[in-house]
């Protein structure tokens, strides 16, 4: 699936031609790179590594900054392969917004928002032990029985409990491409799209 890598800007909404207002998330699309051109004879697979937001020298590795030089660019903060680009480019190449276009779907990627520590209402949508009966005063969040006693003797393992909430890969399916704004660099699609303002995202059609 081709692509690019994207910065998450932000949420808001936009009237569609019929007046309905739409919630929309606005995403920085490119331009990217082509940093390194993956070939079946060299590598075994074809593929297209693009590389997005120009990264400090200080900040880099020598293998990095050697990296980069091969295809003419700066370092950059975010590397990704995509394979399925129907055109054939060369290092160096940049890739824009203009590779979508309005009305088609995308699968976007990223890192969802870390919530730390929680427990098992906010993690798993528990509805706590019930109301406030058989004294259970102070309860209404809790996980209640984790198991048996004597069999299994143990707590199975996949038990939902609490913990480290967040933080996860997520991909979102098909998601229509509302607008793009070339000049900009920005592609506006419906919906919401994982993580915080200005994380990476990753597009692909």
């Amino acid at each position: 699936m081709s692509g690019l890598i994207g910065k998450k800007i932000g949420m808001t909404s936009i009237f569609d031609d019929n007046g309905k207002n739409i919630p929309c998330t606005v995403i920085e699309a490119g331009p990217c790179i082509v940093t390194q051109v993956r070939t079946k004879e060299v590598d075994g697979y074809e593929a297209v590594q693009l590389g997005f937001d120009d990264a400090t020298e200080k900040s880099a590795t020598k293998a990095d900054q050697g990296h980069a030089k091969k295809a003419g660019t700066s370092v950059k903060r975010k590397i990704v392969e995509f394979k399925g680009f129907e055109e054939e480019y060369k290092l160096g190449d940049a890739i824009t917004v203009e590779h979508f276009v309005e009305g088609e779907f995308v699968d976007i990627s990223g890192t969802s928002k870390g919530k730390g520590f929680q427990g098992v209402v906010k993690r798993h949508g528990f509805g706590g032990v019930g109301q406030a009966t058989h004294g259970q005063h102070n309860r209404l969040r809790a996980p209640g029985s984790i198991g048996a006693a004597s069999y299994p003797a143990r707590v199975f393992k996949g038990m939902k409990m609490a913990g480290r909430t967040g933080g996860d890969s997520v991909k979102v399916e098909n998601l229509r491409v509302l607008k793009v704004v070339p000049e900009k660099n920005l592609l506006v699609v419906k919906g919401c799209v994982p993580g915080h303002k200005n994380s990476y995202v990753i597009i692909r059609k």
